[in-house]
């Protein structure tokens, strides 16, 4: 049996930790705090000189203010009136510091925009380097109200994925959370092949607009026929269209939304149990699917012959058969075949020791 657990794949496609993000924002904060230290005594050094050229050489204001900018700049005017031996002192002060302070100030800010420049070019390579090395992950187009659950849920399972969004918005959000994403159109032939398409496990289409999904599943499905597509359907009736179109499967999550209201009103406990066991870590039951495969050592045998109860204490829940008929509830007579894909609840412990023992 080929072992296929949807929530145990590693991988690194979040190379940037906490750590070294605010290590970065540290040294951008520290940047900007240099550059007011700088521009307050560059500041200073300016009213300084216009003061006391009007106090000791009773210039008028504007004239003390440009004979200050002239001497900070060095531009080689001439001084606008002979100064006195105390007016020459002030000047003296005002080159020393005025240039330093100057010179040291817009160094800051050319480095300030360098730096963040050079920062964005090496980032987006090193994205672009980590989009291209990813294999068996999942796109997802949209990162609106439903594809952001999708991602975070993927995220927190530690599946690959990457994200196709245009919304600077969104976009400033997928770098705060260190999300690989594209800033293309979802809809176009070129995003697709960026994101890896053909190396790709699955697809899901979740932009806000049906007639959008519905092209992007026809572009998919075009350039890669076997490609396993997710589709988001904001009006039921366009679930035949988006199926129509090549989508795997079609989820209206208005729909499912208000049969989940419905039923938590006329069977809560029976979504009690659902939920705590698919979404709560506390019972610590998993419910997962595995496909049997050739070699494996329940193919041919039946429930009651397999022992997977007996030995891992796992709950056959249904077995869904290569023609697509699913059998709930197994009995014991029934037959493990090649290619069948069984469900199974179980201990997380005992579930991981039966896919060790027959993997």
């Amino acid at each position: 049996m080929a072992w296929q657990p949807s929530f145990m794949v590693k991988t690194d496609f979040a190379e940037k930790t906490p750590h070294q993000t605010r290590n970065f924002t540290g040294m951008m904060n520290l940047d900007y705090s240099k550059l007011k230290i700088s521009l307050f005594f560059l500041l200073a050094t300016i009213a300084f000189g216009t003061v006391g050229y009007v106090m000791v050489e009773d210039m008028p204001f504007f004239e003390a203010f440009y004979m200050t900018l002239i001497t900070i700049s060095t531009v080689g005017f001439s001084e606008v009136r002979p100064l006195s031996p105390m007016g020459r002192g002030i000047t003296i002060i005002i080159i020393v510091c005025g240039i330093s302070l100057l010179t040291y100030t817009l160094g800051q800010v050319a480095r300030i925009f360098v730096e963040g420049e050079l920062r964005k070019i090496l980032g987006r390579r090193k994205l672009e380097k980590q989009i291209a090395a990813l294999k068996d992950h999942y796109i997802v187009c949209g990162y609106g109200r439903i594809g952001s659950i999708i991602v975070q849920e993927l995220k927190l399972a530690g599946i690959p994925l990457v994200v196709i969004e245009q919304n600077p918005e969104q976009i400033e959000v997928l770098e705060a959370e260190d999300i690989l994403y594209l800033n293309l159109d979802a809809t176009s032939d070129e995003a697709l092949v960026e994101a890896g398409l053909d190396k790709a496990r699955g697809l899901v289409t979740a932009v806000s607009s049906d007639a959008d999904n519905v092209f992007i599943a026809l572009s998919a499905k075009g350039m890669r026929s076997d490609i396993f597509i997710l589709a988001r359907a904001s009006d039921v009736s366009n679930e035949n269209k988006l199926l129509r179109a090549g989508a795997s499967r079609v989820v209206c999550p208005y729909q499912i939304g208000g049969e989940r209201m419905a039923g938590i009103l006329q069977k809560p406990t029976v979504i009690d149990f659902l939920d705590q066991t698919l979404m709560n870590n506390e019972l610590g039951l998993k419910m997962e699917e595995a496909v049997v495969a050739r070699d494996s050592s329940i193919a041919g045998k039946t429930v009651l012959n397999s022992k997977l109860r007996q030995d891992f204490g796992v709950i056959i829940v249904a077995i869904k058969k290569l023609s697509g008929e699913m059998i709930f509830n197994p009995g014991p007579d029934e037959q493990f075949d090649s290619g069948d894909v069984i469900v199974v609840i179980g201990k997380r412990e005992e579930v991981r020791r039966m896919a060790k023992a027959i993997g």
